[in-house]
């Protein structure tokens, strides 16, 4: 008979302690560059986009671009989404997983959560570009001999901040907050001063004014919407880097600091055009410092733009492994930058690949002016497919009737649905580049999702259960030692145990067959984390659940069931893996393309060592072929 025992893996949580004030002060740092510095790049277009630095245009845009903040920032996300945490974590592809379980719906729901990933991942390419040319730009105007200058300046800071990502954020991060801090305080005395020369631009508060705009400009005034919603970029931050802070500190730090800088140098900004100060082409944001500030305002600005490019740097790292968790991108190498902070990790492949798009993106357009057409639809995008995502969470979790349900959805759709249409229509001038490299990760992530589906129903085929295994192997030769295999299936005999049998005709001392399930939660309790089930003839099957932004340890969990397993010695542990090779079955039931991509990435994909963190020299690995 089965005996069954749980165990602990013996690790505890380490969770940040403290008051709110350096939690509210960290959030600053982290969430909220991208958006704190928005102000750099979004009224220049928007006034070039609007029908020219004119007061009537000035004053609707500002008036515009106030709501959009309240709607997009304040309402949907500080409001209701940062509602839909997934045990404390946040962002889309948490989100899919809280309810991409739920009914017959799943494909679409997970189709969703691919889609929005794909797009976020153009963000983290994008956002280093225009954030840090939009901070230099501005000694053209102090400066104008050095303007050439500019973009190769902007190239080396870009080259350095990813050649130093492997090094960690564990001290730059700690110079975030205040450096956010004197950013946004910066920022929001300098509207001011322009504010009080020109009070009058406070009528723009009125949503009225906005709303006027939009309908007797035609075209142009729709158009206007995609830089305006520049103003926003950001705002998805808030949620998906809820795990970091929580959510109190985050809405703290919006609504004391951040949501009142914003307004009142878009106000500033607003009255330098009202002033008539702005000279065609010109940014008004550097304009609002005085001569012999601008320099310094350069400077501070291109260290906000640098913490803003990291920030959403690190966030592309961590949902890259949210998704190897969750098995929608293959395994790739994983550093932990730091000891204490889980959240700080390097993924070398996806840092060169962001290198690349990056310095291709900077290089290709040469302005921030010519790269914000291309910034807002990915970002629009994602927002749209986040408020669909969030139906079924009011459906399905929150239990909302139908009618409050549609209601809200319809509501934050439309708003959605404005900047998306508004971005679309700058496809031709640069829009189409987010588009293209989305559709391509899209691709190459649903690829790998329906391959390893087909793989595991194909393996199934070719396994017998683990009962039946055992008993015709009682009379094979037993060696001393542990031998650990891994499994997908925990009820079917591991293919690398049956290869193993046939190869050597002997079996160790002692079998663990181990199962390691990812749950679509973000963190699984350490009690009861391993589960020991007895199979008689000392084999055991362990099965071991983790969250989908923890890091595995087998030979931790090794180590805590030696009641159950009997004493394990590391020195006598063998790890021994499969590695199976994809041919071509006939008929397949992939798409020919398809098969091919998967099989490329799974040839190319990293081994369990580096995630399960097994010691490379006790891991044997055999080779098997599979047609799917």
């Amino acid at each position: 008979m089965a005996h069954d025992s749980r165990f602990d893996d013996g690790h505890v949580d380490k969770r940040t302690l403290g008051v709110m004030a350096p939690m509210v002060l960290g959030a600053l740092g982290v969430v909220y560059g991208d958006i704190g510095t928005s102000p750099l790049y979004t009224m220049t277009p928007a006034l070039q986009w609007g029908g020219g630095a004119t007061p009537a245009v000035a004053l609707g845009i500002f008036s515009l671009i106030v709501w959009t903040l309240l709607i997009t920032t304040s309402v949907k996300y500080a409001g209701l989404v940062m509602r839909a945490d997934n045990d404390g974590e946040g962002g889309i592809l948490a989100l899919m997983s809280l309810i991409g379980l739920r009914g017959k719906e799943r494909l679409g729901i997970v189709v969703l959560g691919l889609l929005g990933a794909a797009l976020l991942y153009g963000d983290g390419a994008i956002t280093p570009a225009i954030s840090v040319l939009s901070a230099l730009e501005g000694v053209k105007i102090s400066a104008p001999s050095v303007a050439p200058f500019v973009l190769p300046a902007a190239v080396a800071i870009l080259v350095g901040l990813f050649v130093l990502q492997h090094k960690g954020t564990a001290v730059l991060g700690r110079l975030f907050g205040p450096v956010m801090v004197a950013w946004f305080l910066a920022i929001g005395a300098l509207g001011l001063a322009g504010i009080s020369a020109h009070p009058s631009v406070l009528a723009a508060l009125n949503p009225v004014v906005g709303l006027h705009y939009l309908f007797t400009h035609g075209m142009t005034g729709f158009s206007v919407l995609g830089a305006v919603f520049l103003c926003s970029t950001g705002a998805e931050a808030l949620y998906a880097d809820m795990g970091h802070f929580g959510a109190r500190p985050i809405r703290v730090g919006w609504y004391a600091l951040v949501l009142p800088a914003l307004v009142l140098n878009y106000g500033g900004q607003t009255a330098l055009v009202v002033d008539g100060a702005v000279p065609a082409d010109t940014n008004p944001f550097f304009l609002l410092a005085p001569r012999w500030l601008e320099l310094p305002l350069v400077g501070l600005a291109t260290l906000a733009t640098i913490i803003a490019s990291q920030a959403i740097i690190s966030g592309v790292f961590s949902m890259t492994r949210q998704a190897i968790q969750l098995g929608l991108c293959p395994r790739l190498d994983i550093t932990q930058t730091s000891d204490s902070g889980y959240g700080q990790i390097y993924v070398g492949t996806v840092n060169w690949l962001l290198m690349i798009f990056t310095l291709g993106l900077t290089l290709a357009f040469g302005s921030s002016d010519n790269l914000a057409a291309a910034y807002g639809i990915a970002v629009s995008l994602t927002m749209f497919l986040t408020t669909l995502l969030m139906f079924r969470m009011m459906r399905d979790v929150w239990s909302w009737s139908v009618g409050s349900a549609l209601a809200v959805t319809a509501l934050l759709g439309i708003v959605d649905l404005s900047f998306v249409s508004a971005n679309l229509t700058k496809v031709r001038e640069g829009g189409w580049v987010p588009l293209v490299g989305a559709s391509a990760i899209f691709f190459l992530m649903a690829s790998w999702h329906v391959g390893r589906a087909a793989l595991a129903d194909r393996l199934k085929l070719s396994k017998q259960p683990m009962a039946a295994f055992i008993a015709a192997v009682a009379d094979v030769r037993r060696v001393p030692g542990t031998a650990v295999y891994l499994t997908r299936n925990p009820e079917l005999t591991p293919l690398a145990l049956l290869h193993s049998l046939r190869h050597f005709e002997v079996l160790h001392e002692r079998v663990i067959v181990l199962h390691v399930e990812t749950e679509h939660v973000p963190r699984v309790p350490t009690a009861g984390r391993g589960t020991v089930t007895s199979l008689g003839s000392n084999f055991f099957q362990l099965d071991l659940r983790y969250g989908f932004v923890e890091h595995p340890n087998i030979p931790r969990a090794l180590g805590r069931c030696t009641a159950e397993c009997g004493q394990i010695d590391p020195e006598q542990t063998t790890y021994i893996l499969s590695r199976e090779v994809i041919g071509s079955a006939h008929p397949s039931r992939l798409n020919f393309i398809v098969r091919k991509i998967f099989a490329w990435m799974h040839h190319n994909a990293g081994d369990a060592v580096q995630l399960f963190r097994i010691p490379r020299e006790r891991l044997v690995e055999l080779g098997a072929s599979v047609e799917i």
